[in-house]
């Protein structure tokens, strides 16, 4: 399958809200409630907050065919310095097909990381596998609030040893 990782346009902001919504719905899925999604999503992929992380952050999308499939979100953290992956998300029908992983190296490249960070929901089996997969260790766990409901959040690290 070819695929495309470049970084985001404003153009491609309604496809990165679709396939926030479509992966989300399907990784959180009796993990979070649905009505708790939709207002989570509303608020942090609405067109004012992605246009603010398009101007102030480093977003991927990967793209088919002129059509946006995934998305990773990188930032750094003004106080440390510090990288982290706030988001990546790829349509489920095109997960393991190597997108994740060509995520990870184009923000990876982009910083010239030594160490990236992340934080994932304990019961997202699929990004848990995914993170372990490719090298993160877990460094804490802790309970997050979302929208009144309590999450089991795990803190990872990629070392990368440059």
């Amino acid at each position: 399958m070819d695929y495309l990782i470049r970084k985001m346009k404003k153009r491609d902001m309604k496809q990165v809200q679709d396939v926030a919504k479509t992966s989300w719905s399907a990784t959180y899925e009796g993990i979070i409630p649905m009505d708790i999604q939709e207002r989570f999503l509303k608020t942090v992929y609405s067109k004012q907050n992605l246009k603010w992380r398009l101007k102030n952050t480093t977003f991927f999308v990967a793209e088919i065919n002129h059509r946006i499939v995934g998305f990773a979100n990188f930032f750094q953290v003004p106080e440390s310095g510090r990288v982290e992956l706030g988001a990546i998300y790829i349509y489920p029908e095109y997960q393991g097909a190597g997108i994740g992983t060509a995520f990870l190296r184009a923000g990876i490249d982009q910083f010239g990381l030594r160490e990236l960070h992340l934080n994932v929901e304990k019961n997202n089996q699929i990004g848990m596998n995914f993170y372990h997969a490719k090298g993160f260790e877990v460094v804490a766990e802790y309970d997050d609030n979302l929208e009144g409901h309590m999450l089991n959040t795990v803190r990872m690290v990629l070392r990368l040893g440059k």
